[in-house]
């Protein structure tokens, strides 16, 4: 027993589960197998030695797939097998994708299982064995999922489809699983045979369950073994089928999807997804265990449409599609609309777009053009669908087509329709995808197609010089293990012959690629072997040169290893899902039957490399597999050999490699099966091993024909004796390049192709090779050169035919130039006429025999009062036009109207956004009197003819009008109108509508004026066609006069050129670029432009160096002298000469001179200005033809003056050499009004000094200055003018010493006061009121105050005039004003005026109203209180505080009172009232003098005294004490007196 495919170590398939009862089934065969071995070995000697080698070196060393591999090929073969019509019903499709590996296969007993099949017949088995009903069992068999890059949904399925067809037949040809009961004859066998079927159906039911259970165990093992395996992309189970239902029902699509993680599905509409949120109600999206499903409810005609689900998960994403259609009921169909285009039907309904219009107009806007890509990038073409009448309901069927065939959406196409533009997306790009892409837009009947070609050149190889990639790889007669690839040559080679092509293979769901051929093959087709039957693989060919690899094509479509009839049966008859049910009926198979031979051996190919076989299966084979054995002999001879030694071949095709090229051979071929092998066929002929297949030879006759001005069309004729040819490949080369490029790099079928990108105006040659499978031909001879132009055509016919003039016999004509000139200009036109009579035209005749080029003719000998018809035909190199329709009926008869006739000939030119200009020519017919002008009408071309408005008031002169004002977008038509005395004559005809717009690469007419001075004005259009031609006008007349110009054009540039510009060449010039769309400008030169361009002319004529500055100079740092100058811009080869007094000088010691082309910097620099350099200095400089030069005068005064400076400047950097003054000594004035002198300082130390002085006189300062900010500073505070003199200030160390002065007299002085003052005034308060008890105070305060600040005072903007009532003054820092006894007329504003010496300083107070009433209150309280103080008594002096007096003595004490009135006098004694007596005498006397005597004190008069002085304004008390004493003799005396008396 073989082992299926499927149930082997491979990563994208898996093993099979076993029941228990299969395995025993197994054993028990394994057994009978050996038993029989060597009967089976007497049915043929030869097939037996070669099993017997077979299985020697499986038990040797082989491994299980290799053996599973032979006995899978050897069993599993009997397409006839009547198992497999019974298996193919009893297949799970569903389970066949989920299945895992199973670790119940007994893999160690496979490789001795006999290769026979099970179901021959064995001669050995006993009657009872042979008639015995044996049980059997169907397994599910699964596979997982192949992701394959690039194949499509319907190829991917056809693979599965394959897969799980050659796993079924396996198992049922080889017996594993299943075990058929035999039919029997008799009667109890019959019963018998029911009776175990029951048996087996109910064995089967548990069978199942058993097997469900090992499976979900199995998956739940492998999950925890690889978690890697579990992702895999998604997959549709079940896909969503299309629906078409009645309107108002609802509708559900379901979808089952697996792969992991758990994919993501999005509904799509017409490639819009679905958003529930939008449309609640409407959609209803759900997903249930993988079961997704999307319900539209209430269908109507707008839900007819395709929707899509897609899955997505990290693996990848796959779409599957489903349709609806939403009908509508006959008798539902209101007929009145259907006219009105607004019921909405799909067109299948039956109502076809005729009951909305006769027929649908389709165009095409926005058109894509021939496109050129590389392989590898991204493409896209798209065209904008216009489609009348546009009725909502219709849809259009969008369809892109290649080469004619139908292209359908995949991984390397992508189409997109929005419902106007329609677009084809090339994700990568290959040339395979080169060729002609057809747009096809189909409503209903009718459709409209455009097409364009997309050319794919190669991308850059990776090793240069290698080929380009083949292409368009093909897999052609695919068998069970062989198919043969097929390709198309590459169009590069590299520059080096190709030698040949590698064929690579891969397994679909693996990366691994493998090379199939060891050398390269030439040969165009290659047979692949040694595929493993069912899988399904990709190629890829790669091209080889000297050079290297090129890059590998594009991967060809999968392709499954089956046989043709297998691959036929399953597309015409898929798998369908596991019934539970086999229902055999069995015939007697012819068992141990030897196969036939084969027939119809035949050689379908040879080349020099290999020969393919193909014969046809025997036709007494028996119902088991078939295999073959080939065999070969040299022609003329018997030594057959086998060869295919080891395998036999499967498949009826056989490709035989090591063959002696040029020898001839014999084939003939042998089948084999498990009865032994059959008798050979009949060989073939004799074949040489050569190359049947030539390479065709070069085509001829190569004819190149213009097309466009960017491509040309060749033609050539088919190579003699051509076979199979593939197709062609087209070069062209420009003439005299030598290098050949690729037209194509597919090759094209047919003997025409337009060659497209060349370039307009080159001249090119061809070459064609022809190509078919055995390589590519040799070069075409080279066609004749030809100029790349566009075609050129007749012309369309003129239109909008008008008389100018009629007279008795003759009129003339007017008429338009044709819109279409046939790419080349137009060179003349005929004229017919006819007579019209009673409505009745007749014959036409010609007006004229020799073509005319004005688009006016007379036509004479006309009959007068005749009515007549005319056309107009145009006529160009390639002949004569369609003529145009015939005009409308003029009358032949005299104009006799006294206005002019019409303009004739108006065309416009120069459009621009905003303006153009317009032409016509003068009328024919004038009037009775000359023309005086003309009127321009104008309006927009959609308006009615009442808004025709004229664009010139008064009547113009000339012929010619640039239209200014225009709105950009608006389409515009114009007329014309000739006036005379008589009046305006009749307008001309109408111009054609004109949008103001400036068109992309619209250039303008550039004046120039070259080096040589030479004056041009030069114009260049991109937009030629090959006749087209540049028209220079001047005024808009063409210049017939070339004495004043040179007109030369090249390509697309064309000049003219001024021969000598002067006043006679003022005027507009105009160029006209005929046969293009209206390519033109114009350039005006009046007597301005005409001044500057001449002034131009001259500077390039005689050229100067342009300057930025004239020569100058300047002192350097160290007292040297610069002189410089600096041009715009100089050359490297720019020099210049320096001259002083006319002679020049040079570089040396005393003159260091320098050029700097860069910077333009031309500088001198002298170490010392003396006496003798007095002079003259010019610096000349050359560059080219330009010059220039500068100079300079130092003389006199300037040179004293500038050598002066030097000097000075030269000390000043001796000086800095040691402690220095960066900035002299100065002064400033402080916040506190203060003034401190300061200077800065540099280039000193630790050890520099600084001693200031003041008029000679040293002042000391207490601290020493840090110099750490370089500041020095002397600070004087309340500055006055004790503080004027000079003030100097010296710095001095060991390098030296610096000195600053600063003189603060005169008016140095008088600043710094102003200065301080100005101080001084800015820190004044505001001024404050205050009451006095002589009056009003007003008064500021300031920092301090100086007698050099003027104080003046205003009241109510009058000075105040100082008076002993008003005065002012100043009190420490307070300035103030007092008013002594104020009055009301002391109210109002009050301004203090403090005058710096520049500028008054004001501040005011305003002394009214309120604040006038409470300070005059509080003035006469004070003057109340300054009374009473005044005249209240009081003691003025005399008493004093203590008075110590020796007992005895008289005491006389005096004082002065006073008071008004007099007051009245009082003592007390201890603050007792004391009275004058006779110890104690108090006088008052005069009203002021007051006397206290005491004639003689004792120690009784000791105490207070206190005088009190009293009137009506007060009273003052003045104390005084009286301290008596007694001397020590006497108080001695007394106590002993005392003492005595005791």
């Amino acid at each position: 027993m073989s082992l299926p495919f499927y149930q082997r170590h491979h990563d994208h398939y898996d093993r099979a589960y076993r029941h228990k009862a299969l395995q025993s089934t197994v054993s028990q065969y394994q057994k009978e197998t050996k038993s029989k071995s060597a009967v089976y070995a007497q049915g043929s000697t030869a097939y037996a030695r070669g099993s017997a080698a077979y299985r020697h070196a499986s038990a040797a060393d082989f491994s299980l797939e290799s053996s599973a591999a032979y006995s899978r090929g050897s069993s599993a073969y009997d397409l006839e097998s009547a198992a497999y019509s019974y298996g193919s019903t009893a297949y799970d499709h569903s389970a066949a994708h989920r299945l895992k590996d199973s670790n119940l296969m007994i893999e160690d007993q496979s490789y001795k299982m006999s290769p026979k099949a099970k179901r021959a017949k064995q001669n050995l088995i006993s009657e009872d064995k042979e008639n015995e009903a044996i049980d059997y069992s169907v397994p599910i068999f699964t596979g997982r999922e192949v992701s394959v890059s690039g194949i499509t949904d319907t190829e991917e399925e056809r693979i599965k489809e394959s897969a799980a067809y050659v796993a079924r037949r396996n198992l049922f040809a080889t017996g594993e699983g299943v075990s058929v009961s035999k039919v029997a004859k008799s009667s109890s066998e019959e019963e018998r045979h029911e009776k175990k079927s029951r048996k087996v159906a109910i064995r089967e039911s548990a069978e199942r369950v058993a097997l469900k259970k090992t499976l979900e165990d199995t998956q739940a093992f492998h999950k925890k073994l690889n978690q890697d395996k579990l992702l895999h992309p998604p997959e549709f189970i079940i896909k969503p089928r299309s629906h078409t239902v009645w309107e108002k029902q609802n509708v559900k699509f379901h979808c089952t999807v697996a792969g992991w993680p758990e994919p993501r599905v999005t509904w799509y509409k017409n490639n819009v997804p679905i958003d529930v949120q939008t449309h609640p109600g409407k959609y209803t999206i759900e997903n249930r265990y993988g079961l997704h499903s999307l319900e539209i409810s209430t269908c109507d005609f707008d839900d007819t449409a395709q929707y899509r689900a897609s899955a997505m998960n990290v693996k990848g994403e796959i779409s599957a599609y489903a349709s609806l259609v939403v009908k509508r009921y006959k008798g539902d169909l209101d007929a009145s609309l259907l006219h009105a285009g607004t019921v909405s039907m799909p067109l299948s309904l039956g109502v076809t777009p005729h009951g909305y219009a006769s027929r649908f107009e389709i165009s095409f806007v926005d058109k894509f053009d021939v496109a050129f890509g590389r392989e590898g990038e991204t493409m896209s073409l798209g065209c904008t669908v216009v489609i009348s009448p546009d009725i909502k309901r219709f849809k259009p069927d969008i369809e892109w087509y290649r080469n004619g065939v139908l292209i359908t959406p995949s991984k390397w196409v992508q189409m997109h329709w929005t419902g106007e533009r329609a677009s084809l997306t090339l994700t990568h790009a290959n040339k395979e995808d080169e060729g002609l892409y057809t747009l096809r837009v189909v409503m209903g009947e009718y459709y409209e197609e455009y097409s364009g070609y997309v050319f794919v050149r190669d991308a850059d190889a990776e090793i240069p010089g290698a080929p380009g990639a083949p292409l368009d790889v093909q897999c052609l007669d695919a068998n069970k293990d062989y198919v043969i690839v097929s390709w198309k040559q590459p169009a590069v080679d590299g520059g080096n012959p190709i030698l040949g092509y590698f064929i690579d293979r891969c397994e679909v769901g693996t990366t691994h690629w493998t090379q199939c051929n060891e050398t390269p093959v030439k040969f165009a087709r290659f047979p692949v072997t040694g595929l493993i039957e069912g899988r399904s693989y990709i190629f890829r060919v790669r091209a080889v040169n000297k050079a290297g690899i090129s890059l590998p094509s594009r991967v060809s479509e999968p392709v499954a290893a089956l046989d043709p009839a297998d691959r036929a049966r399953l597309r015409s008859h898929p798998s369908a899902p596991w019934t539970g049910q086999i229902i055999v009926t069995e015939e007697e198979p012819a068992e141990g039957v030897v196969p036939g031979p084969p027939t119809d051996l035949q050689v379908i190919e040879a080349t020099k490399n290999y020969v393919v076989l193909s014969w046809k299966p025997p036709g007494q084979r028996g119902h088991e597999g078939i295999m073959y054995f080939v065999e070969k002999c040299v022609a003329g001879t018997e030594e057959w050999q086998r060869v295919n030694t080891e395998i036999p071949v499967k498949s009826p095709r056989f490709a035989v490699f090591d063959l002696a090229e040029g020898k001839s051979y014999c084939f003939r071929v042998r089948c084999c099966n498990s009865a032994g092998i059959g008798e050979p066929s009949e060989a073939t002929e004799a074949t040489v091993v050569d190359d049947k297949l030539d390479i065709p030879k070069p085509p001829g006759r190569i004819m190149p024909t213009r097309n466009t001005d960017t491509s040309v069309v060749v033609t050539w004729t088919e190579p003699p004796d051509a076979k199979e040819l593939v197709g062609y490949y087209i070069e062209s080369s420009v003439v005299g390049s030598g290098r050949w490029e690729p037209c194509n790099n597919n090759p094209v079928k047919g003997t025409r192709f337009i060659c497209h990108g060349l370039t307009n105006g080159e001249k090119y040659i061809f070459r064609v090779r022809a190509v078919n499978a055995a390589g590519l031909s040799e070069f075409s001879q080279d066609s004749e050169p030809i100029e790349v132009q566009a075609a050129i055509a007749a012309p369309s016919p003129p239109y909008d035919i008008t008389v100018l003039e009629s007279v008795r016999d003759s009129m003339v004509l007017g008429w338009k130039q044709p819109k279409v000139t046939g790419g080349t200009e137009i060179t003349g036109y005929y004229v017919n006429y006819r007579e019209v009579i009673g409505g009745v035209p007749g014959k036409w005749m010609e007006a004229n025999i020799k073509a005319i080029s004005e688009r006016a003719y007379r036509i004479q000998n006309l009959k007068e009062n005749m009515v007549y018809q005319f056309q107009v035909a145009a006529a160009n190199l390639a002949g004569v036009g369609t003529p145009s329709l015939p005009s409308q009926p003029f009358k032949c008869e005299e104009w006799t109207i006294a206005v002019p006739g019409p303009p004739h000939d108006v065309t416009y030119t120069e459009v621009r956004k905003d303006s153009l200009v317009l032409l016509w020519k003068e009328p024919v017919y004038t009037g009775r009197s000359p023309i005086a002008g003309y009127y321009i009408d104008m309006k927009e071309t959609e308006a009615k003819e009442e808004h025709w408005r004229s664009v010139n008031e008064k009547p113009l002169q000339k012929k010619f009008l640039k239209i200014g004002g225009l709105t950009e977008g608006v389409s515009y038509v114009f007329r014309v109108r000739a006036t005379n005395q008589a009046g305006v004559g009749k307008p001309s005809n109408t111009t054609d509508p004109v949008v103001a717009e400036t068109r992309p690469g619209t250039k303008e007419v550039v004046v120039n004026v070259d080096d040589n001075g030479v004056i041009s004005l030069n114009f260049e259009c991109d937009q030629m066609s090959p006749h087209s031609k540049f028209v220079w006008s001047k005024n808009y007349e063409p210049i017939e006069d070339d004495s004043r110009l040179d007109i030369d054009t090249k390509g697309g540039k064309s000049k003219a050129t001024f021969k000598d510009l002067g006043e006679d060449d003022l005027g507009i010039y105009s160029c006209v670029v005929t046969d293009t769309d209206g390519v033109s400008s114009s350039y005006t030169i009046d007597e301005e432009e005409m001044k500057r361009l001449l002034a131009l002319s001259h500077e390039h004529k005689f050229p100067t160096v342009p300057l930025v500055s004239e020569l100058a100079v300047e002192i350097l740092e160290k007292g040297e002298v610069r002189f410089w100058l600096q041009a715009e811009k100089l050359s490297g080869n720019a020099k210049a000469n320096f001259v002083f007094n006319d002679k020049e000088i040079f570089n040396g010691e005393k003159y260091k001179m320098k050029v700097d082309q860069k910077t333009g910097l031309v500088e001198m620099i002298m170490d010392k200005l003396e006496d003798k350099d007095e002079g003259t200095y010019t610096f000349q400089l050359q560059d080219g033809k330009a010059t220039n030069q500068s100079s300079l005068v130092l003389i006199g005064d300037v040179f004293k003056k500038l050598q002066g400076e030097a000097e000075f400047q030269r000390k000043e950097w001796h000086r800095k050499q040691g402690p220095h003054f960066v900035d002299k000594l100065g002064w400033e004035v402080t916040d506190d009004c203060n003034v401190m002198l300061k200077c800065k300082v540099a280039n000193i130390k630790k050890e520099t000094h600084i001693v200031w002085y003041k008029d000679d006189r040293e002042i000391m300062v207490d601290e020493e200055h840090d110099f750490k900010d370089g500041v020095c500073t002397l600070l004087i505070s309340e500055f006055s003018k004790k503080d004027t003199g000079t003030y100097e200030v010296i710095l001095k160390d060991d390098r030296g010493k610096d000195t600053s002065e600063l003189k603060l007299t005169d008016t140095a002085f008088a600043d710094l006061m102003n200065e301080v003052c100005r101080r001084i005034a800015l820190s004044a308060t505001d001024l404050k009121i205050q009451s006095t008890a002589e009056g009003i105070r007003l008064y500021s305060f300031v920092t301090y105050y100086v007698e050099d600040l003027r104080v003046g005072w205003v009241h109510n903007d009058t000075q105040i005039r100082f008076t002993d009532r008003v005065k002012t003054g100043v009190t420490g820092e307070q300035i103030w004003l007092q008013i002594n006894e104020p009055t009301p007329q002391d109210k109002g504003k009050y301004t203090m005026e403090l005058f710096d010496g520049k500028t008054a300083h004001k501040k005011m107070v305003d002394l009214s109203g309120q604040a006038f009433d409470e300070a005059f209150a509080e003035f006469q309280r004070l003057k109340q209180a300054a009374i009473a103080e005044k005249n209240r008594a009081r003691v003025l002096g005399g008493l004093p505080d203590v008075v110590t007096i020796q007992e005895g003595k008289a005491l006389n004490l005096s004082c002065t009172v006073w008071g008004d009135p007099t007051p009245e006098v009082s003592w007390l004694k201890n603050e007792k009232s004391f009275v004058s007596d006779a110890n104690c005498i108090l006088k008052f006397e005069s009203g002021k003098n007051v006397s206290f005597t005491i004639s003689a004190v004792s120690t009784l008069d000791s105490g207070k005294y206190s005088l009190v002085v009293k009137n009506k304004y007060g009273t003052e008390t003045s104390d005084v004490t009286v301290s008596v004493f007694i001397p020590e003799e006497e108080q001695e005396n007394k106590k002993e007196d005392k003492k005595r008396k005791a």
